[in-house]
């Protein structure tokens, strides 16, 4: 892995010319993302993540950190934080802003910790990958949970990328379930390797949760079919 998200991370928080990054998959043509929406305060996030951050409680786990925007802000009410991404220059930033308890780590890895809330946003079901690797990541998420924990995750259904048949119908691929894509991320003129990346609809992930002997709520609805659901033991 080249770690070019995390590079673009790094060299924004080290004011070392960052370059908007360039995001493709295999049902969408190439976008520009600026590298400066990862750094974000509270107030220009989306309702979805204010939404997770207000209901944060306890010692938290913030999965995918990133940037590590929604850790500082927790941080900064005091809460006990660990920040955990796979990209090592993403956790350099992290550390460079302050955060206290930030480390390179893959979830699955994470043993003999308890946590009262996970937070895995911005597409927190991404980094399951496929639909068949679900179950894997609830059972371990649902391990690392204290008694009353919970999971706060986002994800979209994103069912409306695929052309409409006439009569009303949509057209999805027939092999493999539709939320399941391949990402592409290049940073000044380098590519990563495509990765696997999963988007599910509520109603999957509920089936899923519950398969999984995890409970599934429902907390709030995004602007363009996006949405943030609790888990629960």
């Amino acid at each position: 892995m080249k770690d070019l998200f995390g590079k673009a991370i790094l060299d924004y928080q080290t004011h070392n010319e960052p370059q908007n990054l360039i995001t493709e998959t295999n049902i969408s043509e190439t976008d520009e993302m600026s590298v400066a929406y990862l750094f974000r305060s509270f107030n220009e996030m989306p309702k979805i993540e204010q939404k997770a951050l207000q209901l944060s409680k306890g010692k938290i786990l913030d999965v995918g950190c990133g940037a590590g925007s929604h850790s500082l802000y927790l941080q900064e009410k005091r809460f006990d934080v660990t920040s955990i991404d796979i990209s090592v220059n993403a956790i350099k930033a992290c550390q460079l802003r302050g955060l206290n308890n930030a480390r390179v780590q893959n979830l699955l890895d994470i043993h003999n910790e308890k946590f009262d809330t996970i937070l895995l946003l911005m597409n927190g079901t991404g980094i399951f990958g496929t639909l068949s690797q679900t179950s894997l990541y609830l059972q371990k998420l649902k391990s690392l949970l204290n008694p009353n924990g919970q999971i706060l995750i986002d994800s979209s259904d994103i069912i409306y990328m695929f052309d409409e048949e006439e009569d009303g119908s949509k057209w999805i691929p027939a092999d493999g379930y539709y939320g399941e894509l391949t990402f592409t991320v290049s940073y000044k003129n380098q590519t990563e390797e495509p990765f696997p990346w999963l988007y599910l609809d509520y109603n999957t992930l509920q089936n899923a949760a519950h398969a999984n002997g995890v409970n599934c709520k429902l907390i709030t609805e995004g602007e363009h079919y996006d949405y943030l659901a609790q888990l629960s033991l």
